[in-house]
């Protein structure tokens, strides 16, 4: 096969097309309600320095990979590795790789709708004053009271859904870039008001503190930290894969990830600078575990002056970041559907989106009637996030490593990588090649001895 390879789904118009499309995969749940509750359960500064530290060595350097894949490949995850295997006399068997991507971003979306429309819910109860006045006892009575409604959960999922469905099936150029477009900067827009609100609630020093101080930290804490930075990038799920494939010859592979990667990276920073603080002010637990922007922090809004108009943004704000990354983990089954079956786009957004749906409904059952049903202590739901974030991502993002480093030519990864300094090419080969493998083995070594 030649380089020349064309997607048949179209590409980015811009660069920043591209950054607003992958930074908008990459910032979602994951950054603002995700990233604070974790970093609350482990102890707040140490395991922030993980995370970053993961970061930069491994999932950057992976990212760099999963883009450059798919922009060789310019099909679905499947068919490009598939493609890329031929062409690097590698077995078949890596197509598996896109396989197993596209498996862990339907089930990443089948509980993250569910928790997306936590957040559609919440929206309307801030707007209507719903936690005004309320205690830390009332405000979680009314969180159990929405997560023990089965049938409301689902029907909040089912409008993620239809949301996410009505986005992609529009295609690369009318759908997914124009809904980047507008709600990438109001995101930020947002959540830099929330930010600048929570400076003057008193507690912002200790946010700081919490976040950026030294604490203990385990082997359980690393491997969470490990696998929440393949989880905020998309790693390993076929989405950065797939809009890899949308991007331009003459993009910059390792700029436009570098870019991408300190936006997800600031917007979690200050998703924990927006929320911290105002948990601090309102002596507030910040371990409080997934329950901590919709069972807690609705206490700080109910008590604050114009908490009604704070917490509507907040949860806006949310809803955004959780549509953005909605949107990119379904794509890579569209994309495959349009491809393998001759699928027209809207009746593949419809058929994944459905599939999808279906999914979701253990989830949406894990949190009320399922509740008592549990595998090693974990519901569905749990067993669903551990599986996804903390072995299926840093597994994925392992194959990438191995598939690029060790059975891609390495003229063609040169050429496509388009490195100008030899010398940053040269140490992301090292990274990509020895540091990011042997990282993601050390953490699962330690895997097999915490749990």
């Amino acid at each position: 096969m030649t380089r020349r390879r064309k997607s048949i789904h179209g590409q980015w118009s811009s660069r920043w097309a591209f950054i607003l499309a992958a930074g908008g995969s990459a910032v979602g749940l994951g950054n603002i309600w995700k990233f604070p509750y974790i970093t609350g359960q482990n102890g707040g500064g140490t395991f922030v320095l993980v995370y970053l530290l993961t970061i930069s060595v491994i999932a950057i350097p992976i990212m760099m990979a999963e883009v450059m894949l798919g922009r060789r490949g310019r099909q679905s995850p499947i068919n490009t590795m598939r493609e890329l295997a031929r062409e690097a006399g590698a077995s078949r068997w890596w197509a598996l790789m896109g396989v197993a991507g596209i498996l862990a971003g339907f089930l990443i979306l089948s509980y993250y709708s569910v928790i997306a429309g936590w957040a559609l819910a919440y929206v309307f109860k801030a707007a209507w004053g719903t936690f005004t006045g309320l205690s830390g006892e009332e405000v979680g009575r009314v969180f159990g009271a929405h997560v023990g409604d089965a049938g409301l959960l689902l029907f909040w999922h089912t409008v993620m859904m239809v949301m996410t469905m009505a986005v992609v099936s529009r295609g690369v150029k009318s759908g997914l870039e124009q809904a980047v477009r507008w709600m990438m900067p109001a995101l930020f827009m947002l959540l830099l008001v929330l930010v600048g609100y929570a400076m003057s609630s008193g507690g912002f020093v200790r946010g700081i503190e919490f976040l950026f101080r030294p604490s203990a930290i385990g082997p359980a804490g690393v491997l969470v930290a490990m696998g929440h930075a393949f989880f905020t990038l998309s790693l390993g799920m076929g989405a950065i894969m797939m809009y890899g494939s949308y991007l331009r010859e003459d993009t910059s592979i390792a700029k436009t990830v570098i870019t991408v990667a300190g936006l997800d990276t600031l917007v979690a920073l200050l998703a924990g600078l927006a929320i911290f603080p105002l948990v601090f002010a309102y002596d507030l637990p910040p371990g409080a575990g997934p329950g901590l922007i919709f069972a807690t922090l609705p206490i700080a809004f109910g008590a604050m002056p114009g908490g009604a108009f704070f917490g509507t943004l907040f949860f806006v704000l949310l809803v955004f970041a959780a549509w953005t990354s909605a949107i990119s983990l379904i794509e890579p089954a569209v994309a495959w559907l349009v491809e393998n079956h001759g699928f027209r786009r809207l009746h593949a957004a419809i058929a994944a989106g459905v599939t999808t749906w279906l999914l979701g409904i253990a989830t949406v059952l894990s949190f009320n009637r399922w509740e008592s049903y549990t595998l090693f202590g974990k519901t569905v739901f749990d067993i669903l996030d551990f599986l996804t974030a903390n072995i299926m991502l840093p597994l994925g993002g392992l194959a990438i490593a191995v598939f690029t480093g060790w059975f891609m030519s390495r003229k063609v990864v040169r050429n496509e990588m388009a490195i100008e300094d030899r010398r940053l090419h040269e140490l992301w080969w090292f990274l990509i090649r020895y540091v990011a493998p042997v990282g993601i083995l050390i953490v699962f070594l330690n895997l097999l001895g915490v749990y």
